[in-house]
């Protein structure tokens, strides 16, 4: 099978899909991506780059710039496939995530080639992410944006044949016309890896602190801090805890750029303007930045609380890979988290909003830790029962991947 992977920072959610079908010398593989100066190379692929495209004006309607910029990267597509398919390179089954454009116009390209779409986030004036938070509250014209920004979600789910969402909440945002076409299967975590390391030292070089599973460490992951995932909220519990917790280091994983949600003034970040609220000692608190996939994991194996707070979005992964590191997670409940866990059975529920009840939670575990044992064995469960890597999720994405190709045949016949 010939098999054409796209995606704007591949291999992105195809990491482990891609690497498997390249396994079987009886595929043949290609994946195009923007160029990037760390691209992530695997073995057995074809992997082709383009540059980014040139983003909308300054005279485009604020509203349509992102639709103009991904229509600028659609387009870009359409120009590596047709350097691709004079090479004689006509794909069997197409993956290619939705959400920055590469999709738009696959289907006038290869019109009878099976498109399997990933679908992750169908963006809604009220009832999920927008006006969740009322420091950040919707406007009118905020509004307006919003739902201008689902044109590129909306072109893409009519053009495709199927799609994939990672958890239902998140298929359910999309228009339930077209959920027919959206099946929920998550990308996997890898519990080989991911997994408890009871003789963990985890050196801080920087603090010269070397910690264990003995020491009261609250952890806390974004990949960027900000409001959206919660660090508004943590940072405004961190005194607190601290009082509460002499004995206790707090690490913080994440970057001050801005993921999701608005920018701030050029030169301010959110951390910057949070901590400006609170006072507390700073040589238990560690800012850790951006860290290796292996040092995060480290992170995760030698914390006693989990803190993972979002606004009603995106599932972050590293959410489901504290559980398998049957970390005892304090968690918002919000959706999709709530999906995932259920309160006091495999991980403890909190208000988003509610510092003190976080607080509280926090110093519970950390009072009493052989009383969660079984919420952080649960929490595992959870993930190798349905979140497992090698044994739920890939063959399920495998499976569906050969079924769209062999459908397709059928159709062709």
């Amino acid at each position: 099978m010939k098999i054409l992977f796209i995606h704007q920072n591949f291999p992105g959610q195809y990491r482990h899909l891609a690497k498997a079908v390249a396994t079987n010398p009886q595929n043949q593989v290609v994946a195009i991506g923007e160029q990037r100066p760390n691209a992530i190379k695997i073995p057995n692929i074809k992997q082709m780059w383009y540059k980014k495209p040139r983003e909308a004006g300054d005279k485009t309607h604020p509203y349509i710039r992102g639709f103009e910029a991904n229509i600028r990267r659609g387009q870009t597509i359409i120009s590596v496939l047709q350097a691709l398919s004079q090479k004689g390179f006509i794909p069997d089954v197409i993956c290619a995530h939705s959400g920055w454009g590469e999709t738009l116009f696959l289907k006038d390209y290869f019109p009878h080639v099976p498109i399997i779409g990933y679908f992750e986030f169908y963006y809604h004036g009220k009832g999920a992410d927008v006006g969740f938070d009322p420091e950040y509250p919707s406007s009118l014209d905020g509004l307006a944006r919003v739902r201008t920004k689902n044109a590129t979600n909306l072109l893409s789910l009519e053009a495709c044949d199927h799609g994939i969402a990672p958890t239902l909440w998140q298929k359910q945002q999309f228009p339930e016309i077209f959920h027919n076409k959206i099946k929920v299967i998550h990308e996997g975590i890898n519990t080989d890896i991911v997994k408890e390391n009871p003789h963990i030292r985890l050196h801080l070089k920087t603090a010269g602190v070397t910690l264990t599973k003995s020491d009261e460490v609250i952890t806390f992951v974004n990949r960027n801090l900000e409001p959206y995932r919660g660090f508004h909220t943590f940072v405004r519990a961190l005194p607190k805890i601290l009082d509460s917790r002499p004995n206790a280091h707090v690490l913080i994983i994440g970057g001050d750029k801005v993921s999701y949600g608005k920018q701030l003034p050029q030169g301010m970040t959110y951390r910057q303007k949070y901590l400006n609220e609170v006072q507390f000692d700073p040589s238990r608190v560690h800012f850790m930045g951006q860290v290796p996939y292996n040092q995060f994991i480290s992170v995760l194996q030698v914390s006693a609380v989990h803190v993972y707070l979002t606004y009603p979005f995106v599932l972050s992964w590293s959410m489901l890979e504290a559980m398998a590191c049957r970390c005892c997670l304090v968690a918002s409940a919000t959706p999709p988290v709530m999906e995932v866990i259920e309160d006091k059975v495999n991980g403890l529920l909190v208000d988003f909003f509610d510092s003190k009840a976080l607080v509280k939670k926090i110093n519970e575990v950390l009072d009493h830790p052989r009383r969660f044992d079984q919420i952080r064995a649960r929490a595992r469960q959870t993930i190798m029962e349905k979140y497992d890597l090698q044994r739920i999720c890939l063959p399920a994405q495998l499976k569906y991947l050969y079924k769209v190709h062999e459908d397709a045949k059928y159709l062709l016949t």
